[in-house]
């Protein structure tokens, strides 16, 4: 019986090539065995081949290296592979209208003072966010990347931090209640 292989393939950042290997090519492995992909890395261009026998497969394994080229640690983005977990990707140029100099402002709207923002955005919502070049990935509950979601697109859509912070507050208050019920 000959098997049909199914392929995809999927560009990241040279400079997140060596993450996506890891030492002696570890990640890969590890992302190959734990999705039953096999992965081809041409890491003069940034391309990642993934191939296997189930094209379920390779929809499990890109969000993962999408995540990892995007700028989380691998060990962050193989928590995709756990049902209740999701990845979101937010493009920053959605709202900068093609501006350099305004996407940095929204990037650092995001990021906060050293960090600050950025890191109570992942205290709040319970999620790891990755502010990488032109986009900000979340990794998360479902539920609470959803939360995490509509608070930075609220951000990038120029609400106050303060008003934010609040949304996120009321949105836990509300799923908290929900589930007691």
């Amino acid at each position: 019986m000959n098997s049909k292989m199914y392929q995809d393939e999927i560009k990241i950042p040279k400079d997140r090539i060596a993450v996506l290997l890891g030492i002696k090519g570890k990640v890969k492995r590890e992302i190959e065995s734990r999705t039953k992909t096999k992965l081809k890395v041409d890491s003069r261009e940034g391309d990642v081949f993934i191939s296997s026998e189930d094209s379920l497969s390779i929809f499990t394994a890109k969000p993962i290296i999408q995540a990892i080229g995007r700028g989380f640690n691998p060990n962050l983005a193989l928590k995709i592979l756990e049902e209740e977990n999701s990845f979101e990707l937010i493009d920053i140029t959605d709202f900068s209208r093609k501006s350099k100099s305004r996407l940095q402002v929204l990037r650092s709207r995001i990021i906060g003072t050293k960090g600050k923002a950025r890191r109570l955005l992942e205290l709040l919502t319970h999620t790891d966010i990755e502010v990488y070049g032109k986009t900000i990935g979340i990794i998360g509950l479902q539920e609470d990347v959803a939360i995490a979601k509509q608070a930075i697109t609220n951000l990038l859509q120029g609400s106050k931090h303060g008003n934010v912070y609040a949304y996120i507050e009321r949105q836990k208050r509300m799923k908290d209640h929900a589930e007691r019920e």
